[in-house]
Order: structure tokens, then sequence, then C-alpha cells
């Protein structure tokens, strides 16, 4: 069920999405774990302090100041039986005691420190119930016992030291962090688990993206949850129907490109026997038109072939291109900025689609600029020229099988509008993308990239 927003909200979160949420499916789950986990400690711990801890804080600051309230009563009663008070809260209390009179109070030093809120906290709270006309102090110390409450009174100073246990439980402590240690334990499993998860994912992907361009990877094998094995087993039976589909069908091409050979032979054959004449010229260049038709064509199927994949210089393959058309009556610049050129690719097919796109650059143009650029992520071929061009409107409609524009693709010129086909066909199956353009030069600019 989707409810829907008014416009301005979805662009709003269409913007939060895109900025804030990871894009990739690893760190996507690991949000979806770790936010419930953040909520479920937050919540359990602030539950706790609220009941646990604060119960149990203020129970046994209750029962110190009790103890301190009784100690202090019987001082009142009998104040010259100091020592034995004092001897009977250290037994039955574990708490020191001391009385200093209102002159010799203000002696008294301390060189200790105040405590934490969330130590003492409570028996602040405590203290100012039971004793509010005095001045209560707490200190935190070192020792047995670290604990020490001074209560001025206009009778005197009463300073008791115990242990800091006696208001405060590290149990407690221990808790908390035993809960935040087991979920730090479970995320860290749960981070291990998806990553074998999502990397059977990935290498899904990446298999699927190395078939694109022509790379089979016949060491894949499926693994991971049952999902993954099941889209990675259809991937498999449609790569295989894929294979066999284009096996099948060059094949049966190739085939009838090769038997239409033999009556194209025996029609050239006869008609050299044909007398000298118009009709005789007409016909052998309708044949000869017919061969160069099916030479295309056999190029064009071939590049569907089973050629293997492997690591290919591109900076040697065009220079080997370019040798090629050094004779020709045209100049022509190549560049490149020696970076990374090779890629993993069909070498054949790739220089085969390069000849055609840089032989129509020699057609049509007597001035060619070749440059060829990479980096890490792709590679970039341009090939421009200062010929007729091709119209915005037909760049198009050029790349398809036998489309010849008419005032530059004719008999005389050439070409049986295969060219540009098998070249996009080459540079589509490695993944990549060939366009055209205007050449700053005046013609045509062909624009070449492949992923890397």
């Amino acid at each position: 069920m989707h409810i829907k927003l008014p416009q301005s909200v979805e662009d709003k979160l269409r913007f939060l999405r895109l900025k804030f949420l990871p894009r990739t499916l690893f760190f996507r789950t690991m949000l979806l774990i770790f936010i419930p986990l953040i909520v479920v400690q937050v919540v359990s711990v602030v539950v706790f302090f609220d009941g646990s801890w604060s119960r149990m804080g203020r129970r046994l600051s209750e029962n110190l100041v009790s103890d301190m309230g009784f100690v202090m009563e019987l001082y009142d009663r009998s104040p010259k039986s100091i020592k034995e008070i004092e001897t009977l809260s250290a037994d039955e209390f574990q708490m020191d005691f001391e009385y200093y009179d209102n002159q010799a109070k203000h002696k008294v030093i301390n060189k200790l420190s105040k405590g934490s809120k969330l130590v003492i906290g409570y028996l602040e709270e405590a203290l100012s119930k039971r004793f509010p006309e005095a001045e209560s102090s707490i200190f935190i110390g070192s020792g047995d016992k670290d604990l020490v409450v001074m209560v001025d009174t206009d009778k005197g100073l009463f300073k008791f030291t115990t242990s800091k246990k006696k208001i405060f439980s590290s149990s407690i402590f221990m808790f908390v962090v035993w809960m935040v240690g087991t979920s730090i334990l479970l995320f860290l499993v749960a981070v291990l688990f998806l990553r074998i998860q999502v990397r059977s994912i990935a290498e899904l992907a990446q298999v699927a993206e190395d078939f694109g361009k022509g790379i089979d990877n016949k060491d894949f094998k499926p693994y991971g949850s049952s999902e993954v094995r099941k889209a990675a087993l259809a991937f498999i039976k449609m790569k295989e129907r894929i294979q066999r589909q284009i096996s099948e069908r060059t094949q049966m091409l190739a085939g009838v490109s090769h038997d239409l050979r033999t009556p194209l032979t025996r029609m050239k054959l006869q008609a050299s026997m044909m007398p000298d004449g118009q009709d005789k010229k007409d016909f052998l260049s309708d044949i000869d038109e017919m061969e160069k038709m099916l030479d295309g064509y056999l190029s064009f199927v071939s590049g569907e072939g089973g050629e293997k994949s492997s690591f290919v210089d591109m900076n040697e393959m065009i220079l080997s291109i370019i040798n090629k058309f050094r004779n020709k009556k045209a100049l022509i610049r190549y560049s490149t900025n020696d970076q990374v050129s090779a890629i993993q690719g069909r070498e054949q097919a790739l220089k085969r689609a390069l000849t055609n796109v840089i032989s129509n650059a020699f057609r049509y143009g007597k001035t060619i600029a070749v440059k060829l650029e990479s980096n890490d992520k792709k590679l970039l071929v341009t090939i421009e020229d200062d010929g007729p061009g091709i119209p915005k409107d037909k760049r198009e409609d050029v790349f398809k099988a036998f489309y010849r524009l008419e005032n530059s693709r004719n008999k005389e010129t050439g070409g049986v509008g295969l060219g540009l086909s098998i070249a996009k066909d080459v540079i589509s199956s490695h993944g990549g993308v060939i366009e055209l353009d205007d050449s700053s030069m005046g013609g045509l600019k062909v624009l070449i990239s492949i992923p890397l």
C-alpha cells in the first residue's frame, strides 16, 4: 500500500534518500540491523536506569543515611560515650565516625574530591531529607573506605567514612557492559554473515557484467542463500540459451552466405563469356556489389563468433590500424595520454570495429585526428575528420544494418551499410558505448567509450 504524499514532500524524501541512504546492499542491510539495535540498547538502558538503578540507589542511600542518623542520635543522647559509639559504628555499620565541635571543625582540611552525581546523587537527596537544617558534603577518596560524608550541624561536624559500595553497586555497570558487549558481538557476527551473502550477489553481478562484455567466466559456481543460488542458476541457463542461439544463428547465416558464393561464381563466369558492352559492365558491377555485401555480412556475423577474451593493448592496435592507411592522401594525427591502455576483450572483434570507423574517416575526410585517453574507469577513443559528416537526424539510423546515406555511401564510394553496425555491435558487447557528434574540424566525431 503506497500512501500518496504531496509532491513537495515526495521531493524532500527523495533528496534525503539520495543524500543519506547508503547505496550498497551491504550498508543498507547493516543500517536495518544497526538502528534497531541502537534503539533497543538505548531504551533498555533508560528503562533500566529509571527502574533498577534509581530504586537500588535510593534504597542504599537511605539505609546509609539512616545508619548515620542513628549514630548521631546516640551521640546526642550520650556525648561522653563517643568512644563506644565510634566502636559500635565501625563494628555494626562498617563506618568510621568522628565528631568535631564548632571550634575544631574549621580546622578539618579535606583533600578529597567531589564525587560523580551518578554515584552520590541519591545520597545527597537522602541527606537533605534526613537533615534539612544541616549542610552536607560528600567526597570520594581512595582506599578501602573511599566515601567521606560530612554533616555540618549547629551542634558540630559529624564525619563518616565508609565504603562507596554502601551506595553504589558495580554489578549494575557490569550488566550494562555485558549487554553492550553481547550486542557488539552479535553485530560483528551479522557483519560477517552479511559479507558472505553480499559477496555472492556481487560475484553474480560481476559475472553478468563480464558476460555482457563477451567474457565467459566458466569457473563461477552459485553459492549463498537459496534465492541467490536460484538467481545464479537462472542466469547460467539464460547465458547458455543466448550462447546457443547466437551460435546457431551465426552458423546458419555463415552457411547461407557461403552457399551464395557458388551461384555468384557461376554468374561471374557466365558474364565473362558475354560480349563486351554496357550490359556486361552493369552485370559485373552488380556481381561485385553482391560480393561486397556478402563479405560485409560475413564480417557482421563473425563479430558474434566464439573468439576468446584476452588482454588487448589498444595503443598498439590503433597504431597498427593507422599504419595501414599511411599511403592514403590524407593527413592523420594521433595522440594518447600514455595511461592504462590495456583492456580485456576480443582482439579481432575490437580491431574490426576500430578499422571500420577509421576507414570511414579516411574515406570521407582529408584530415583525420585519432585520440586515445584512459583512466582507472574507462578507455575513450575519439576519431574526427573534416568530411561532410552525418546529419543529426540520421545518426541513429546509420547504426542499422545495411543502412546507407545516399549522398555519401554509394557504389562508387563503396560500403554496404554494415561498418558502423559491426562497430556498435562489438563495442556494445564489450559493455561500451559508441556515439556520433559534430567535429571541431567540420566533419564527424566518433566517441567510443569502453569500461575497464
